[in-house]
């Protein structure tokens, strides 16, 4: 067996978005000496999926540990992208995603969800907006999903992750808001009914259309704090996928 490893984002067609990422891939150092490819599903001309899988099984992967770097098991991608991969065999919604060329055994990871790492990431992105933590809501705010299932992971993962965040930032609650279905406004004129500040994360990977418009317009005339920091680049991402490839390669040899 030769493990390989294959991580996945959604990609863009902002450069600066795209090496963000590969900067974040770049920054991990593995146990063991690993091939890695950096794919994107879309957007990105030479590092796609399927050039990724190329890539790996030139260097004579016969293991494919797959990270999706996505922020919950709630996207729609994450599915569709285990089902083309032939990790599943069906998708839970319908896909215009035709399955890859893959000869390589293909092992599924997971997405980001409540790592106690990305909450840690989290608070050191919102901290400098932090004056008075005994009358502070940090509100993570996500992108979510109107489907059925896929809004329940979102909600799962993103509420559990939220209760991580305050157990490290100390302040007096955490909560979430998801763009679909449309509850951030609310949300945040919540927590100024009790009095709250409320400083708002958002939980993207990197910055883009989301984080620098839809936010704020959903928000407008509201007060509150916002820095319209996103998980990357931080050091401790290198540190999650370190993670995920260790859990991954343990199961595989588990299973061997």
């Amino acid at each position: 067996m030769k493990p390989g490893v294959l991580i996945i984002s959604h990609g863009s067609r902002d450069e600066a978005w795209v090496s963000i990422v590969m900067d974040a891939v770049q920054g991990i150092s593995l146990r063991e000496e690993l091939p890695v490819a950096v794919s994107f599903l879309e957007l990105v001309e030479g590092r796609l999926i399927q050039d990724g899988i190329h890539e790996l099984e030139h260097a004579g992967v016969t293991d494919i540990l797959v990270i999706p770097l996505f922020v919950s098991s709630g996207s729609t991608h994450v599915d569709e992208i285990e089902y083309a991969l032939g990790a599943k065999p069906e998708p839970e919604r319908e896909t215009d995603l035709e399955r890859f060329d893959v000869q390589a055994n293909v092992h599924y990871g997971y997405p980001v969800d409540d790592d106690p790492d990305i909450a840690v990431m989290i608070w050191d992105k919102v901290r400098e907006l932090s004056k008075n933590p005994a009358r502070e809501t940090i509100l993570l705010v996500g992108h979510g999903s109107v489907h059925d299932g896929f809004r329940q992971r979102w909600e799962q993962g993103i509420s559990s992750l939220a209760q991580r965040v305050r157990q490290v930032s100390g302040v007096a609650a955490a909560d979430y808001g998801l763009l679909n279905p449309g509850s951030v406004r609310s949300k945040v004129e919540y927590w100024q009914e009790q009095g709250h500040a409320v400083l708002v994360a958002p939980l993207f990977l990197s910055e883009g259309y989301f984080t620098k418009v839809v936010i704020p317009q959903r928000l407008a005339g509201l007060d509150y704090a916002y820095s319209g920091q996103t998980l990357l680049p931080h050091p401790l991402l290198p540190h999650w996928i370190e993670h995920q490839v260790e859990v991954l390669l343990e199961r595989v040899r588990m299973k061997g």
